[in-house]
C-alpha cells in the first residue's frame, strides 16, 4: 500500500490521509506534487509525504511521529533519555 498524508507540523497532527494500492504508484505521485502545488498556491506549510508499507498498522509503526504526539513516542522508546 501506498499512504499519501497531508501533516501539519505546527499542530503535530495529520490533516488528510488517502491510501493507493502499489499498483497506482504513479497516481500517488501525482496526487503528492497536486497537493503540495494546492498548499503553496494558498502559502500553507504542511508536509506531504508518500508512505509505503504492507498495511496502515505497519506503516503507523514504523511512522509513529505521524500518528502519536511527540511526548508519548519519547515515552515509549527505551533509547530515549527522557525520564
Amino acid at each position: 500500500m501506498i499512504f499519501l498524508i497531508e501533516y501539519n507540523r505546527r499542530k503535530g497532527e495529520i490533516v488528510r490521509s488517502r491510501e493507493f494500492p502499489d499498483s497506482q504508484r504513479q497516481e500517488a505521485a501525482d496526487a503528492r506534487l497536486k497537493t503540495e502545488q494546492e498548499l503553496n498556491r494558498q502559502n500553507i506549510e504542511h508536509e506531504v509525504v508518500l508512505l509505503e508499507a504492507e498495511s496502515e498498522d505497519a506503516m503507523r509503526k514504523t511512522h509513529r511521529r505521524y500518528f502519536e504526539d511527540i511526548q508519548r513516542i519519547l515515552k515509549h522508546d527505551p533509547s530515549s533519555t527522557t525520564p
